[in-house]
């Protein structure tokens, strides 16, 4: 049967879906726009599931907080051109308020699962819709919520590559978010030096044990140069001991003692850590881009 323009514009802006995909599935249905709705979400998980191998290690972070409650999500795409896509950053920011709202969620697998905010569909469901129309892979791959009820919370995010959750009892609001971005600029692995594995303290001193090895020095003078070298790695890689980076003749330590504060966990995000990148090809992503607005 033939399909109106009416018909296919009113199950775009049912479906935000692509127009010539909006007609085909109104052809496909006879004109039944519910089932077209159905047809278009089954093709979109179909279009994700071809997608979900590629590797997406763009995207953004966002954080979003109330009272005590703070959450932290990265989502991932596959360039950086759709990073900044409207669309794309509508879905963030859905997801986030879900999060938010769902005290009892704390991973992404349980997360995918929900209702989105204000809509019957499921995140996931969302999820796919979204790679459908953008022609990209998408991510949730980190959420990370509040756990300490703690009384003073602090939250950086530089631009949205980079976020920051600090949870401290004591001191105020201003030095939280200080703390939080001296975090975000100079990353820490743990808040104090003796929470750092003791498997990595003993990776460390053998390396810095070979190095001090071969300078030929007495015995008792090669330990103290690893004693040493140990110490400053520990001071670099814990919050407290890094000097702060608004006044690096402070401690981050000395700060926090100074305005009687205690810091009692951090998280940093980071869009794409760990992830192994593909080189982009900008023609390739705009081509991708402009299919999947079709």
């Amino acid at each position: 049967m033939s399909v109106t323009a009416a018909q296919v514009k009113e199950l775009r802006d049912l479906t935000d879906a692509p127009m010539m995909d909006c007609k085909k599935a109104l052809e496909a249905t006879s004109g039944d726009i519910k089932l077209a709705v159905e047809e278009l979400r089954k093709k979109g998980r179909a279009k994700a599931d071809k997608k979900a191998d590629r590797i997406a290690a763009e995207g953004a972070i966002l954080i979003q907080s109330a009272d005590a409650n703070a959450i932290m999500l990265e989502i991932n795409s596959e360039t950086d051109f759709v990073a900044r896509d409207e669309n794309f950053l509508a879905f963030v920011n859905k997801v986030a308020t879900t999060a938010l709202n769902a005290k009892q969620i704390l991973d992404v697998e349980a997360l995918a699962s929900l209702p989105m905010s204000g809509q019957a569909t499921t995140i996931d469901e969302e999820r796919r819709a979204l790679i459908a129309k953008v022609g990209e892979n998408i991510n949730i791959r980190r959420l990370v919520r509040t756990k300490h009820n703690a009384p003073t919370l602090g939250t950086y995010l530089h631009g949205n590559r980079i976020g920051v959750i600090v949870e401290m009892e004591g001191g105020n609001t201003d030095l939280a978010r200080d703390i939080a971005m001296h975090i975000a600029a100079s990353k820490p692995i743990v808040v104090a030096a003796n929470d750092v594995s003791a498997d990595l303290i003993a990776k460390e001193k053998e390396i810095y044990t070979a190095q001090a090895a071969g300078s030929g020095k007495p015995q008792e003078i090669i330990e103290k140069m690893v004693a040493g070298r140990l110490k400053k790695f520990l001071d670099e890689v814990s919050l407290l001991g890094q000097p702060f980076v608004k006044d690096p003749d402070v401690t981050v330590g000395a700060l926090l003692e100074r305005n009687h504060a205690k810091v009692l966990g951090f998280t940093r995000f980071e869009v794409g850590e760990g992830i192994e990148k593909q080189e982009e090809d900008f023609v390739e992503a705009v081509m991708a881009q402009a299919q999947g607005a079709r």
